[in-house]
């Protein structure tokens, strides 16, 4: 009797993606695949006889063997079928519920950190010990109502700061990117659309911020996120 077998770690790979949508239907990745009469009728006949040889199936079918083996090697691939030496074909086990993406509906608001901020007149000088003492690599310019006027980074404090004696004493306001020139999440966006917007825009972390009830002002911040953030949050679910 010729078996047909395939490599198990490439079998695995394709049953895990394949599930039913609906029975007699299945979806593989995003494409459903609607199985033909005679694949229906084999996994039934499978499910009633198992184990049963691929002889037997074509004896009950009517037709050679050479006839349904492309049938056979679709169903064996999808996890619908599997098969052993000497023994024949039987219905595979269901696969392994796969374990949700914890990160994938997860929201900025629940992650987030306190924001670390300074007003527009506050001196370089004491913008970088603020920024140190509080351990982040850059701070939100926000004014007394808490609305968001800009961003500095420690990139922004070395290049102005490099070969410029008197640096130290001019305002934060003088060098930090001004809003609405800035990249910002709201408390509910999702935490891969951050990263992925920290990532394309090439900084360290983004205000969370939330509309101001001022129409035409800027909004208020309420917090923020950073790659630190991020990268707890991958430690925590690797270990977890």
């Amino acid at each position: 009797m010729r078996m047909l077998m395939y490599n198990r770690d490439t079998r695995e790979h394709i049953r895990g993606q394949a599930v039913e949508f609906p029975p007699g239907r299945l979806l593989l990745g995003e494409r459903p695949i609607e199985l033909t009469p005679r694949q229906k009728e084999i996994l039934r006949l499978v499910r009633t006889h198992q184990p049963i040889t691929g002889d037997q199936i074509a004896e009950m079918l009517g037709v050679s063997r050479p006839t349904i083996r492309s049938d056979l090697s679709l169903l064996v691939m999808l996890g619908q079928l599997d098969a052993k030496p000497r023994v024949g074909y039987f219905l595979a086990d269901p696969p392994e519920p796969t374990a949700p993406v914890p990160w994938r509906d997860l929201r900025v608001g629940e992650v987030q950190s306190l924001p670390v901020i300074v007003r527009e007149t506050t001196t370089v000088h004491d913008a970088v010990i603020t920024m140190f003492l509080e351990d982040v690599g850059g701070l939100i310019v926000a004014d007394d109502e808490g609305r968001l006027q800009g961003v500095v980074s420690r990139k922004d404090f070395l290049k102005f700061t490099l070969g410029n004696a008197s640096a130290t004493s001019l305002p934060v306001g003088m060098i930090m990117t001004r809003y609405p020139h800035i990249e910002t999440v709201t408390p509910d966006d999702r935490v891969v659309d951050a990263a992925k917007r920290m990532i394309e825009y090439k900084v360290d972390s983004l205000p969370v911020v939330e509309p101001s009830s001022e129409e035409g002002q800027p909004p208020i911040v309420v917090g923020r996120i950073t790659k630190t953030t991020l990268a707890r949050l991958v430690a925590e679910w690797g270990t977890n």
